[in-house]
Order: structure tokens, then C-alpha cells, then sequence
């Protein structure tokens, strides 16, 4: 489907988030060279293959990205398709928007989406055109349209635009997948600057609110919303403070848009994934250290994207979903996730 191209100031501030994103990862990048590495004891045990597929498993290769991450980029390709996952109609005729969605479990939710019969439409970073085109190829190959929104989730005017286009490309939305998020590690609180701080605040929850204001309106009864969390919200990361916080208050807010908006027969619920092989860590962690990323789950690896988009399918169907609201879902690789 033909986009109309953003006027030169929403492309010019568009460039300025991703400027952003590397100024932070390279300050990070300095504090980190400065202080001695950390050597984490081996477990000496091997990962735990529990699913429909034999999955990666560590040590993952020792690459760094430069942010915000581009999945075609990744010298381990994350696992998006599913290829055992078999489709039954549960989304036929829906109509999704995913922000996010050009890589990682964006787009693994995408592909599952569009193979339980939903058209998808997928807000990302310019800068991420390559994966955006790699995730429309892949909906249009499970028979389904797929529109691409390029933008900034922290600008208002963007999330009213994004959701305007999928009803116009469509006729109606029905399913708003909060996904996008910004993450950069960091030992100290002393470390994080206030343009980090509201880097991360105005991405994953503030912009989270932006989207689900615009899309309420136009949501039918039967429609939801799920917002993407984290295992750090449930539990805290001492090296992601400003992350986990911002992850804590989308479970709050999961909770709280539930009560708010259940008489209007909206559903709101969320995900808290645990370590998941996406662009996101190679963009954050070291090299020597997202080698061994996910050995400290109980599977002792971190999961595939494909691991994870199966439960967005199951929250967003009301065949499957249809009396659960308000729900954190932990898909965390550990034993007592909450």
C-alpha cells in the first residue's frame, strides 16, 4: 500500500532519536571501558530444550550492535516464524497495530498475527527500513497485508497519525500491540543522565499511553490491547534501573487501563518476557557478556521470538482470551516468575 512521506520536521526529529540512541550507547560505551570486566562463573550445565523446536543456545556469538539495532545486522538471526505453529482463524478479519514490529517479538507477533488470518500494520524507526521490509514480506507471505509507519512513538501527533493511517489502510482497528522499547544498561543511577532518563520514560511507558490513547476510540468491544513488559519489572535489574522502572509502570498501567476501559468490553493485558534474542541486548550489552546471555534462566538460554508470540495470539483472541483482562503474563525462563 502506497505512504504518504512525513513532512521534512517529523523526518528530522524521527533522525534525532536514533542520534539520541548512540550518543547514550556511546557514553555508556566509555564508562564501560574504564571500569575492569566482570568474569562470570561458567554453570557447566547444558541449556534445556523444552519446546516444538531445538532452539540456540550458548554461547551466543560476542557482537555488539550499534543502536537502535537492526535484526539484519545480527550474526545469529533471531527465530521469528514458527514454523510448527499452525494457524486457526482466531484473529480472521482483525486488524493489528504493533509498535515495534519491524524486528524481534514484534515481529514474531506480526507473522503469528497475520497467520491466524489479521492484517498488520507496524510502526518503527526510520532508521529500521531494511527489518520493516523483512517483516511485511514476511505477513504478506502468510496471505495478509502488512502497512509500514515509519516514526516516533514519543511524539503525540506521530501515535494519532499512526493510528489515522491503519484505519484508513483498513476500516478499523482492533488489536494495539505496545511493543517499542529503549534499553541501555548502566552500574551506577549516578550514570544515567536526564536525557536518558526521559529517553526511556517518554519510550516505554509514556509513548505506550500516547498509543493507547489514540487507538481507545476506535477500539470495538471485543478489541484489546497488549503491552509488551518485562521480567524486570517484576523483579528489578540492578544494571537496568531507568528500564526496569519504566517495565514496572507498564504492568501498573496494564492493570489500571483494565478497571478503566472493561465496561467498554476492551481487554488490556501484557507480557513479561524474560531474556529474549532480539537486536535489543547485542545493542546494549558487550560483546564478552551477550555471549552468555539467558544463562541464568532456568532453561539456561535465552528464548526465539517465536518462543513468545504464541501468548500475544492467545491474549489477543477472544476465543482464547476472551475472560482474562488485567493480566501479566510471564514468559521468564524461570521457575516462580512472580
Amino acid at each position: 500500500m502506497p505512504s504518504k512521506a512525513p513532512p521534512p520536521q517529523a523526518r528530522k526529529t524521527e533522525g534525532s532519536v536514533e542520534k539520541a540512541y548512540q550518543r547514550i550507547q556511546g557514553a555508556q560505551q566509555r564508562v564501560d571501558a574504564a571500569r575492569p570486566k566482570k568474569k562470570k562463573p561458567a554453570s557447566g550445565q547444558r541449556a534445556v530444550q523444552a519446546g516444538a523446536a531445538k532452539q540456540p543456545t550458548n554461547p551466543l556469538p560476542r557482537q555488539g550492535l550499534r543502536k537502535p539495532g537492526r535484526e539484519t545486522e545480527m550474526d545469529l538471526a533471531p527465530r521469528y516464524l514458527a514454523p510448527r505453529y499452525i494457524g486457526s482463524s482466531k484473529l480472521q478479519s482483525r486488524v493489528a497495530l504493533i509498535t515495534g514490529g519491524d524486528s524481534g517479538i514484534g515481529r514474531a507477533v506480526a507473522v503469528l498475527f497475520a497467520r491466524e488470518g489479521c492484517d498488520v500494520a507496524i510502526v518503527y524507526l526510520r532508521s529500521e527500513q531494511a527489518d520493516a521490509q523483512v517483516t511485511r514480506r514476511a505477513v504478506e507471505n502468510e496471505g495478509r497485508h502488512c502497512l509500514l509507519i515509519p516514526g516516533d512513538v514519543r511524539r503525540t501527533a506521530f501515535c494519532d497519525q499512526a493510528v489515522q493511517r491503519t484505519l484508513k489502510a483498513f476500516g478499523h482497528l482492533d488489536i494495539l500491540v505496545n511493543n517499542a522499547a529503549f534499553q541501555m544498561h548502566a552500574d551506577r543511577l549516578e550514570d544515567l543522565s536526564d536525557e536518558r532518563i526521559l529517553l526511556t520514560l517518554n519510550t516505554n511507558i509514556a509513548g505506550y499511553m500516547r498509543m493507547a490513547r489514540a487507538a481507545l476510540p476506535h477500539l470495538p468491544p471485543g478489541g484489546c490491547i497488549i503491552n509488551t513488559g518485562s521480567v524486570t519489572g517484576l523483579t528489578g535489574s540492578s544494571h537496568l534501573l531507568d528500564y526496569s522502572a519504566t517495565k514496572g509502570g507498564v504492568h501498573a498501567f496494564t492493570k489500571a487501563l483494565a478497571q478503566n476501559v472493561l465496561d467498554r468490553g476492551i481487554r488490556v493485558n501484557a507480557v513479561a518476557p524474560g531474556p529474549v534474542w532480539t537486536p535489543l541486548n547485542p545493542a546494549d550489552q558487550r560483546p564478552s557478556d551477550i555471549a552468555e546471555f539467558g544463562a541464568d534462566t532456568a532453561f539456561r538460554r535465552p528464548a526465539q521470538p517465536e518462543e513468545l508470540s504464541p501468548a500475544y495470539v492467545f491474549l489477543a483472541s477472544p476465543v482464547t482470551a476472551g475472560y482474562i483482562t488485567g493480566v501479566v503474563l510471564p514468559i521468564t525462563g524461570r521457575v516462580g516468575a512472580i
